[in-house]
């Protein structure tokens, strides 16, 4: 029997794909390029298309003759067993196969932004809490571990991480990001890829880009940045995440920045990211964002055009349905409208996926190998992990915390016995289950007061809620009041709750106009520091929220950024002693809640001065975070030097763990460039290590510093980097500087490109232990 050359392991990829494409009509050809939108059955028997306002109207069993591209969130659109999902999925992917004249199954995707978004599955941290662990390594395990997760049940492609950098923190997706700086963001979500792609799944990056720069905080607004914020702010992440993490998948974002659509901009989606980056994956769009050049850009005048625009800027893939790749397409190549070779372009980097996914393979079997077992005890372990090396100590003057044993506490708030206040916007009790009452949540998911009755059984725990998360009016709050004036110590645990589209506090759609505390929460703080018992404040938020109102009236202040399933034991032990608090500000927090938008990466006027009223600087700075021992910062090297323009440079110290108690110490790394060309950040973030140590345990830490990490865009638009005399900032966080290099990098002007190196090297040799 003659094996079709397309069919064959041994050819390279390029040339089973071009065999391939010979032999596929153009209808063929367009069905690999959009999705169609899913649910598993629950007994497991195959997957049934959703149908609704966005989706379009088809016959299952016809599209499918022609082949099919994706299949969209077969798991993550209504609560099915994973293990009968993955059968359903199966069942699927064969009936699929059957139709075509190739056999070319589906690649299905799903989110998993803080985990498979999944019923039953483990709902971890999400990204501003990995932000805040400061730990890639531990970032790539949980990675890898969702990832094999995804590959058990069948799923091919994740969508995620999102590497947007947070630039208006009253944005409603700050959730969903990992921090206020490029360089955190780049190497936490390129640690996150890394992991992902190791368990055989297409990292999807997202969202394409400057999502997060939307004017006025608000979700789908126009972009008002400028190139240089683009390039030096947006991009990096981005960058890092293809050329170190090995993403084969990119997602356009929704907005538009300077008039220009991202999903209709080929500077970006073919120049930038294929021309200069040499990227060679897929891109996807957004969710009905090709539609959205016709409905909401009106850069289309119809679904044909709309695919064209699509097209031709570089968008490969339609999902999450068919709406503009499939017929309105097909008839507009056919009359000569848009070119064919563009429907070519586009399914041969699609099917050049699927045969590295081996679902070009003979071979192929759509069946699970291995046990369905998504929220296993190591899974659950690691998201303890996570969650508690998330928590941040914003503050314990008087080192009330860790609580003493013999105390009497009175935990009141919103957030305090709700399992949901742990949960982000994208995990799918807070994303689909709030649409089925009536289901579980198919987790355990201790709260906060449950957890800290665990956690110190002896010690006598009393209980109001106080108000509601985004209460209008300031009533209800008298028994909360009464128990906190009965106790040693008052716990008051507020926050968010996750949301899509204005259901939420936080979440996807859901931007606020300030950053003030949801709700009468602040009114019922007052009440509480009122009483005169020492308030600890435990914040479960997906954005910093502003502090000043009460600094300095608070007995201690801890910060969680909805830190997943095992939240509830991470925040409680952190309160107990148990956990030594690791955590560092992703984002900073501000003093007052108004004149946003504001983060650290300012140059000069966006600092505090005399020409305006207003006084940005944080209450609470990017890279803060308290613990439980103390350290010293011994014998550093960090001697002035003159460097040539493509030099390096090395910064060495000892960092000694001077307490009583284990803990984990970060040093970061900032650069402070005095003159340039154009306008810089005062200081940004170009390296960081965290390390654990014992009591008095040492470690020498050399952080090689190397002069592409000065680099900039200049006011040609050419990535460069300039002579002159910089600082390296050894520091505890962006406002806390410890000890300062000055460096004269000599010699011309060197432009730089996609060879340059992102990130600072540190080395951990072994000290005493």
């Amino acid at each position: 029997m003659t094996t079709a050359p397309w069919r064959d392991p041994a050819l390279p990829a390029d040339a089973r794909v071009a065999d391939l494409l010979s032999r596929m009509t153009l209808e063929e050809k367009a069905a690999q390029l959009y999705g169609v939108w899913v649910g598993a059955a629950t007994d497991g028997d195959g997957v049934a298309p959703l149908q609704g306002e966005m989706t379009a109207d088809f016959d299952w069993d016809e599209l499918i003759t022609l082949g099919l591209g994706q299949l969209t969130r077969s798991f993550g659109t209504a609560p099915v067993d994973p293990a009968l999902g993955a059968q359903a999925l199966a069942r699927a992917q064969r009936r699929i196969a059957a139709a075509g004249r190739f056999g070319i199954p589906a690649v299905a995707h799903e989110e998993c932004l803080a985990g498979f978004t999944a019923w039953r599955a483990t709902a971890y941290p999400v990204p501003l809490a990995w932000g805040a662990s400061f730990d890639p390594a531990l970032v790539e395990e949980m990675g890898r571990r969702i990832g094999d997760d995804l590959r058990a049940c069948g799923v091919h492609q994740g969508l995620a991480p999102v590497l947007d950098v947070v630039r208006d923190p009253r944005w409603g997706r700050v959730e969903e990001t990992i921090g206020e700086d490029p360089y955190l963001v780049g190497t936490i979500g390129t640690a996150y890829v890394r992991g992902l792609e190791s368990a055989g799944v297409v990292a999807t990056l997202k969202h394409f880009a400057g999502y997060a720069s939307s004017a006025g905080a608000r979700n789908l607004a126009p972009v008002r940045a400028g190139v240089r914020e683009l390039a030096d702010v947006t991009l990096p992440p981005f960058e890092m995440a293809l050329r170190e993490g090995g993403a084969r998948s990119v997602m356009a974002a929704y907005t538009e920045t300077d008039g220009v659509p991202a999903s209709a901009d080929p500077r970006l989606l073919t120049e930038v990211l294929r021309e200069q980056w040499g990227f060679t994956g897929t891109v996807v769009a957004d969710y009905f964002g090709i539609g959205f050049l016709q409905t909401l850009h009106r850069v289309a005048a119809d679904e044909a055009e709309a695919a064209h625009r699509a097209l031709a800027a570089g968008i490969d893939v339609e999902l999450p349905t068919v709406k503009c790749y499939g017929t309105p397409l097909v008839t507009a190549v056919r009359e000569g409208r848009v070119p064919e070779s563009l429907v070519d372009r586009a399914a041969r980097r699609v099917l050049t996926q699927k045969c590295e996914l081996g679902l070009l393979d003979p071979d192929w079997r759509p069946e699970p190998r291995g046990t369905v077992d998504p929220d296993s005890a190591r899974n659950r372990a690691l998201a303890r992990r996570l969650a508690e090396e998330s928590v941040v100590l914003l503050d314990n003057p008087d080192g009330l915390l860790p609580l003493a044993p013999d105390t009497r506490i009175a935990v009141v708030g919103p957030r305090a016995a709700d399992a949901l206040a742990l949960l982000g916007c994208y995990s799918f009790p807070s994303h689909v289950l709030t649409h089925h009452p009536d289901v579980p949540l198919g987790i355990e998911i201790p709260t906060v007061l449950e957890s800290l009755r665990a956690e110190l059984p002896d010690l006598k725990v009393t209980y109001a809620e106080g108000c509601g998360v985004d209460d209008p009016d300031p009533t209800g709050f008298e028994e909360a009041v009464a128990r906190a004036a009965e106790a040693d110590v008052c716990v008051a645990v507020l926050g968010d709750r996750a949301g899509l589209f204005g259901r939420g506090t936080s979440g996807e759609g859901c931007d606020v106009n300030d950053l003030r505390l949801p709700g009468v929460q602040a009114e019922f703080l007052d009440r509480l520091v009122a009483t005169g018992v020492p308030v600890v404040l435990v914040l479960l938020t997906g954005r910093p929220y502003a502090l000043g109102r009460w600094h300095g009236r608070l007995g201690a202040v801890v910060q969680a950024f909805f830190p997943g399933e095992e939240g509830g034991p991470a925040v409680a032990g952190v309160l107990s002693g148990r956990v030594n608090p690791s955590g560092r500000l992703p984002v900073s927090v501000p003093r007052v809640p108004g004149g946003q938008p504001w983060t650290y990466l300012q140059p000069p006027l966006g600092l505090a001065g005399e020409v305006s009223s207003l006084d940005p600087t944080p209450l609470y700075p990017f890279g803060h975070g308290r613990s439980y021992t103390t350290f010293a910062w011994e014998d550093v090297h960090a001697p002035e030097a003159e460097i040539p323009t493509d030099g390096a440079h090395d910064i060495s110290l000892t960092v000694r763990n001077t307490g009583e108690r284990a803990g984990a110490e970060v040093v970061q790394l900032y650069l402070h460039d005095p003159v340039a060309s154009v306008t810089r950040p005062d200081v940004r973030l170009i390296g960081y290590r965290r390390i654990e140590l014992a009591p008095g345990a040492s470690r020498r830490l050399t952080f090689r510093f190397h002069a592409d990490l000065s680099s900039f865009t200049d006011r040609t638009g050419a990535r460069v980097v300039e002579p002159g005399t910089l600082e390296l900032r050894l520091a505890a966080s962006s406002a806390d500087v410890r000890h300062t290099a000055r460096l004269r990098l000599t010699g011309p002007v060197r432009v730089v490109g996609v060879e340059r190196r992102l990130r600072c090297e540190v080395e951990v040799s072994r000290g005493t232990d």
